[in-house]
């Protein structure tokens, strides 16, 4: 059985799914959430395999709940269910450690069938999704030396670690600093580009062409 945790604040599409997937032979839903909140406190007991998570959340955005479950769980498999499908929010979750992003149309079978596929160790996303980060990777602007070269050696260090799912230990660790200095150096990336969270600078980098 695979185990589901749902994570969805309208109750006409939460409820949904879990008929559907519950319904699924096997397929097991562990956890229905309408919040990140309401979540985190049963995640380990929860225990999913696979967690489906909306972005548009009320309090904590699914953006940033995918990373808070990341440095809970680094190995937990997120599949986004969602009705944006702008390159910032498809990236930025990408980013923050989801590995696969569906759009809430996506046909019931299509929905099974991404399931068992990141069970598998796929990353399913919607032709669309998969369209957008395609065209982002092969006709992006080029890399702009002016803005790079604000960033210090170190902090482009902190980004890629970042860009690659580390946690501020495993950063620190890595780079042989201590937690704290993490922290100065990711609080100057921010002010550097412009951003209020490590997916959105994680996502500008890629976007950029600097990691």
């Amino acid at each position: 059985m695979i185990r589901l945790v749902l994570v969805e604040d309208q109750p006409n599409i939460r409820n949904g799914l879990a008929v559907l997937l519950g319904g699924t032979p096997d397929l097991e839903c562990v956890g229905v959430y309408e919040s990140c909140e309401d979540m985190l406190p049963r995640l380990e007991a929860d225990d999913p395999d696979i967690m489906l998570m909306d972005i548009g959340l009320p309090g904590m955005s699914g953006l940033e709940g995918i990373a808070e479950v990341r440095q809970r769980r680094s190995d937990q498999l997120i599949i986004v269910l969602s009705v944006y499908q702008d390159n910032e929010n498809v990236f930025a979750a990408l980013c923050a450690g989801a590995c696969g992003y569906l759009v809430k149309n996506t046909p019931p079978a299509q929905l099974v069938a991404a399931i068992h596929e990141a069970h598998a160790g796929g990353s399913p996303m919607s032709s669309n999704i998969a369209r957008k980060v395609v065209d982002t990777f092969q006709h992006g602007p080029p890399p702009s030396a002016g803005e790079a070269s604000c960033l210090s050696p170190r902090e482009k260090e902190v980004l890629t670690a970042m860009a690659g799912g580390d946690s501020y230990k495993m950063v620190a660790d890595t780079l042989n600093i201590s937690i704290e200095t993490v922290r100065f150096h990711i609080r100057n990336l921010y002010k550097k580009l412009h951003v209020h969270s490590q997916s959105a600078a994680v996502a500008k980098a890629i976007r950029k062409g600097w990691i």
